[in-house]
């Protein structure tokens, strides 16, 4: 039955999937070949310019309010990096000085509790490796998507709203989202 289910799907996804007018198209346009004839390479130097230098890219697609956010991103999980390889270090420290049997800063905490110190601040900070990591392609990957997407091309037949709607029995607000387009 699961198997009729799903070849039906298919088939009514191929019919439906062809079935476009290409005479409304938008790639028709000769303003569409325009704009991208103007700079084919953009996107690609916004890439380029953003890997180099965090934001540069931003700044190249003249976007300089996102060059904040892109900054305190990195700055903020550079910065958590750095506390927790301090961190880990100064447990590291006092585990080695734990087992030579001298002093250490944390006193009367027994191996175990160091050891414990040093996993969870090396997890720590080996995480926020991979977010720093994250961010900092994620600003590359903006840059270009950005740089595709000029404002110029957003349709104004699309719309987006939140929807609020009292209740009648209950006396509650719904809350709802609406996305409209219009032929």
């Amino acid at each position: 039955m699961h198997f009729r289910l799903q070849i039906l799907v298919l088939l009514f996804g191929v019919y439906f999937g062809f079935s476009q007018n290409n005479s409304n198209s938008v790639f028709n346009d000769a303003k569409y070949y325009k704009d991208l004839s103007e700079n084919p390479l953009a996107p690609a130097k916004a890439a380029f310019y953003s890997a180099v230098l965090p934001g540069l890219g931003q700044a190249y697609n003249k976007k300089y309010w996102k060059i904040p956010l892109v900054y305190g991103a990195l700055g903020t999980s550079i910065y958590f990096y750095k506390r927790n390889d301090d961190n880990y270090k100064r447990y590291l420290t006092a585990l080695k000085l734990k087992l030579d049997g001298k002093e250490n800063e944390f006193g009367n905490t027994d191996i175990n509790g160091l050891e414990r110190g040093v996993k969870y601040y090396k997890k720590q900070r080996d995480l926020m490796l991979f977010v720093t990591i994250g961010l900092y392609a994620l600003n590359i990957l903006e840059a270009n998507v950005d740089a595709h997407l000029p404002d110029k091309k957003i349709d104004s037949d699309l719309s987006f709203k939140p929807n609020f709607i009292l209740q009648p029995i209950s006396n509650e607000v719904a809350y709802g989202l609406t996305l409209n387009y219009r032929f």
